[in-house]
């Protein structure tokens, strides 16, 4: 009936009477009468074998006159003791212990969640990169507790079972036992909850944290400070720090990828005869070779001149656009050349319709 060998323990026996009691006690099967006969089974099963002379007699064979000896008590199984009693306890408080076991059972260090912060850049910052400060609140282990929740006490008996780890509770003329919460079942004082955090295991701390923001970082790109987010949780892992960058746009410079562009004027006779120009870069400037017959629009490449890239070592380029300004007439002798120049060279402008 017990599902037990002939040489079972007293510890089995009582392990599976109460695994049998709370799936057939009638108050879990209101109404049903197989399972109400089914523990009378169990009931009358369990008595036997956990009284010394009956187990005996029935060892030897005489089950009827064992059975017939049965108490009427109910539930005398879980009286391990006289002490620790709870009048006002039910059948139910037998199965909350069971269900709150599943509940924590296994439960697995959780990771703390990330923080957040946003940083507002120059053009020129993001271009050097810089070091900032960040005033950050996060959830830290408690410094009294080291993130366990409870401080600790001296070994002692559970007042409340006397050390037996069993609390008896009486429900009419049934007398149940169950795991007594404050030590769990061990029969010792369990340490009790830490004051400076409450229980939880955590306290909130404000500190400020130093990230370096690295050269060549772009709008929305994020920084990852290690370890600076909030405490894991049951000893898991710290979350992280990520800091979001804001770069604010250049008034010469746009930006694509490593690249920077650049548009520069050029006069006519440069762009008719070659020059040297002048070209501003982050870092002060640089000379560009404008070759004779160059054309408004026309792009010219200066390597490594751009933002220093994320893949080590590397940086980007600077790509100059050149476009051709008129310059201003302010004499007759400006407007008398160009008339000249017109003359000159007019036809072959229209020849490249052609």
């Amino acid at each position: 009936m017990l599902g037990l060998s002939h040489g079972a323990t007293e510890s089995d026996i009582k392990r599976a009477y109460r695994r049998l009691a709370r799936r057939f006690h009638p108050d879990i099967n209101p109404g049903d009468h197989t399972a109400e006969g089914r523990f009378r089974q169990i009931l009358e099963a369990y008595e036997t074998l956990i009284d010394p002379e009956r187990r005996s007699r029935y060892d030897s064979g005489s089950v009827a006159d064992a059975l017939n000896q049965r108490r009427t008590s109910g539930f005398e199984g879980f009286d391990f003791s006289s002490r620790g009693v709870d009048h006002s306890a039910t059948f139910g408080d037998l199965f909350a212990e069971v269900l709150s076991e599943r509940g924590t059972a296994g439960a697995a260090p959780e990771r703390g969640a990330d923080l957040h912060q946003d940083v507002h850049l120059t053009f020129e910052d993001a271009f050097r990169g810089v070091q900032r400060a960040f005033t950050v609140t996060r959830r830290e282990n408690c410094r009294t507790c080291a993130g366990t929740g409870v401080t600790r006490v001296i070994a002692g008996t559970c007042h409340l079972c006397q050390g037996t780890g069993a609390v008896r509770s009486v429900r009419g003329h049934m007398v149940f036992s169950r795991s007594c919460q404050p030590c769990a079942g061990t029969g010792q004082q369990r340490p009790r909850a830490c004051e400076p955090c409450g229980g939880t295991g955590h306290d909130t701390r404000t500190e400020t944290v130093q990230v370096r923001i690295p050269a060549g970082v772009a709008e929305g790109d994020r920084v990852r400070v290690p370890g600076k987010g909030n405490a894991g949780v049951r000893g898991g892992q710290p979350g992280d720090l990520f800091v979001i960058v804001h770069v604010a746009p250049h008034s010469l410079y746009r930006r694509d990828g490593d690249d920077l562009h650049i548009v520069v004027p050029i006069a006519v006779h440069e762009a008719a005869l070659g020059a040297r120009v002048e070209i501003p870069t982050p870092e002060g400037g640089a000379r560009l070779r404008v070759p004779p017959g160059t054309q408004s629009g026309q792009r010219f490449r200066l390597r490594e001149r751009g933002l220093p890239s994320k893949r080590e070592g590397q940086r980007g380029d600077l790509v100059v656009e050149v476009r051709l300004m008129l310059p201003k007439l302010l004499d007759e002798r400006s407007k008398e050349l160009l008339r000249e120049f017109g003359r000159i060279n007019g036809e072959n402008v229209r020849d490249l319709l052609g």
